[in-house]
């Protein structure tokens, strides 16, 4: 397999931005090598849907800016589809919560949301950040979006908002007590 298909490959299954010394790093070759296989992919990607897109030294693989208007088509028609149960509950969360992690979305809903997750960002509804707390992790936010969706200027606007959000932070502590409680008891038993 050459450089470039390797490049194209990761760039792909990443699907975020990666610096030319990431791709070198993670492929274990040099920054030289790299710039010249990305030349040759992006060659290979001319007469394709896809493109390398770039910002400074960060590239990223992406749909040409050509099918903008099918994918705008696309996006709109799916956000005039209504919302599922389990869309609404997991955007009740990320609202009244103000941002959340992935756990605390499936802890609070005691399923898992990755499918949903993904689909609120699709459309547009909710950004993923990085956990100020933990890089590891990622926090989901409202976007400005949602909230013309819901037709409000600011998230504090919601019904029962303050109320709402109390008890989510609530809950939220209780868990962390139950995590530790078993922790210790855990530790005791060994």
């Amino acid at each position: 397999m050459t450089l470039d298909q390797k490049i194209e490959g990761l760039l792909f299954f990443k699907g975020e931005p990666l610096s030319v010394a990431t791709i070198g790093s993670i492929l274990n070759v040099k920054k030289e090598e790299v710039e010249k296989a990305l030349t040759s992919l992006a060659a290979k990607l001319s007469d394709r849907g896809l493109t390398l897109m770039w910002i400074g030294a960060m590239v990223q693989l992406a749909t040409k800016p050509e099918l903008g208007p099918l994918f705008e088509a696309l996006r709109k028609e799916e956000l005039s589809k209504e919302l599922s149960k389990a869309s609404l509950e997991t955007l009740a969360i990320i609202i009244y919560k103000g941002k959340a992690t992935r756990s605390d979305i499936d802890y609070i809903r005691g399923v898992n949301s990755g499918f949903i997750l993904r689909n609120l960002l699709v459309r547009g509804l909710i950004q993923k950040d990085t956990d100020p707390e933990d890089s590891r992790k990622y926090v989901y936010a409202p976007t400005f979006d949602l909230l013309s969706y819901l037709g409000v200027a600011r998230t504090e606007e919601l019904p029962e908002f303050t109320a709402l959000s109390t008890a989510l932070v609530s809950l939220q502590e209780t868990s962390e007590e139950e995590k530790n409680m078993s922790a210790d008891i855990s530790e005791e038993v060994q």
